[in-house]
């Protein structure tokens, strides 16, 4: 065990996020998200939901000050205006921590963006729409 690290984080996620620099996007998505034909480097979380998981990782990855959007979320398809309640709770997360809530991606254009992804981790969120994309910053030193 390590102090001031959340207990969520396996040794293998922590390594990933080391791995990430500057630009680099993690996607964090729910148990229905087809993670495994997106990439080959997924973390799985399955006892956890899509808020606490994206509570622990940004409690040490830093979110892109220099892009507009650095987290974004999959629209609800046939109603791109509404907020799914597994939004509303990653966007109140997002907030608690000084971001701005999520901009959003066209289901397809999310699919695309998650294939770009450094790494995936899958949560066993059970609501529609648990997925959020992250931007990883620069560390403020």
């Amino acid at each position: 065990m390590l102090r001031g690290i959340d207990p969520i984080l396996t040794p293998d996620l922590l390594y990933t996020l080391a791995l990430m620099g500057h630009g680099d996007t993690i996607a964090i998505v729910d148990a229905n998200f087809p993670a495994a034909a997106c990439s080959t480097r997924v973390h799985r979380l399955h006892g956890l939901g899509a808020a606490p998981v994206l509570e622990a990782v940004l409690s040490l990855l830093p979110l892109d000050t220099f892009i507009p959007n650095p987290a974004v979320t999959m629209q609800a398809v046939g109603d791109a205006g509404t907020t799914p309640p597994a939004v509303a709770d990653l966007n109140a997360v997002l907030v608690r921590h000084g971001a701005a809530a999520a901009a959003t991606l066209e289901r397809f254009a999310f699919y695309d963006a998650t294939r770009a992804a450094f790494a995936i981790i899958q949560t066993g969120e059970a609501r529609a729409y648990g997925n959020i994309i992250l931007t990883k910053g620069v560390l403020g030193f």
